[in-house]
């Protein structure tokens, strides 16, 4: 109880600017920018104004990371393995070449701009896989700082502002038909409120289509995520003092490469792909999931002044800026490969 009482002070300040926030993306007479970018950035206003104060420090803390964590796991329940199926071969195939541009070009644009792992990593997830979700989802596993956490979904946001308003028009220029847009679209854009709104300005058609290759898309958070979590956990190993010594064949335990939160994705992606959850509470899950998502961001917002920002420079953004021209242009390239084009 009384643990309770030192969380809920900093739960409800950012539930409420997940409210607000919420409202706010309702207003939008376009869907453009979701609600957890606009948490985002009025947690970081009121903090560059007036910083949060003790009270309710514990309670951003623990929103921050447990509620994400958990919103995580509820994410699984709307997610169906399945689908992976039902895009095609089309569509793996793109998404193989953009993933494999995306972190690792990223590896490489991030050592030339001296930026540290973790930030570069996230900036490549976001744009990669499926901008604030993956941020979301691989932050905890690296334990990333909140201020890498609000530079990466600032990163990933301000392409996508580009990506909206450009991609309709190259689409027309190109030519492209309804199917071959939509997986231009789903494999490029980055996040999938993005990704939505890009598609459905070309047609419906290629709306739909857009749609179902993002959610694929989504569904590589998972092993992404198991990936970065046997970095993390090596790097740790080989920073212990037993790690000093050289010895590289640490036993690594179970929870390091699976977080729990981790498997309980998994598990709810499993049982939902094997129609045990039902279509309503599938439904219910992905919104709660979603909204927990907009708090979570509201806390790092609030734990995120634009002077941190500021000090971290322009080479973030660049870095921003490469990786999300190359998926552009590796997703349309394998396309014309495959004679989509």
């Amino acid at each position: 109880m009384e643990k309770t009482r030192e969380v809920l002070p900093g739960f409800l300040m950012a539930l409420g600017i997940a409210v607000i926030a919420r409202w706010l993306e309702g207003l939008l007479p376009v869907h453009l920018i979701g609600a957890s970018v606009i948490a985002l950035f009025l947690g970081m206003g009121i903090t560059h104004f007036r910083g949060p104060t003790e009270r309710v420090q514990k309670g951003l803390k623990f929103t921050s990371k447990k509620v994400l964590k958990f919103a995580i796991i509820l994410l699984g329940a709307s997610l169906s393995i399945g689908t992976v199926w039902q895009v095609g071969k089309l569509s793996l195939l793109v998404m193989v070449f953009t993933m494999l541009t995306c972190f690792g070009g990223g590896y490489f644009i991030g050592r030339a701009l001296g930026l540290n792992w973790k930030l570069s990593n996230l900036i490549s997830a976001g744009t990669g896989i499926c901008g604030g979700s993956a941020i979301a989802a691989i932050a905890p596993v690296i334990d990333a700082e909140d201020r890498d956490i609000a530079y990466a979904m600032s990163a990933t946001f301000l392409f996508d502002m580009a990506m909206i308003l450009l991609f309709p028009v190259m689409g027309r220029a190109l030519g492209l038909s309804d199917m071959a847009y939509g997986l231009w679209a789903g494999t490029a854009v980055n996040d999938t409120s993005s990704v939505v709104a890009a598609g459905y300005a070309y047609s419906e058609s290629a709306g739909d289509f857009a749609a179902m290759v993002k959610l694929t898309r989504t569904l590589t958070i998972l092993p992404t995520v198991i990936v970065f979590a046997l970095v993390e956990a090596r790097l740790k190993r080989k920073a212990s003092p037993s790690g000093a010594d050289g010895d590289i064949r640490t036993h690594i335990r179970f929870g390091d490469i699976f977080p729990w939160f981790i498997v309980g994705f998994l598990a709810l992606a499993v049982g939902n792909s094997l129609g045990w959850i039902p279509a309503w509470l599938s439904a219910g899950a992905k919104g709660l999931s979603k909204f927990l998502m907009v708090t979570a961001l509201a806390a790092i917002g609030l734990n995120t002044r634009f002077s941190d920002m500021k000090s971290a420079g322009i080479r973030p953004m660049i870095h921003g800026f490469l990786i999300s021209a190359l998926m552009v242009i590796v997703a349309i390239t394998v396309e014309w490969w495959m004679g989509l084009v």
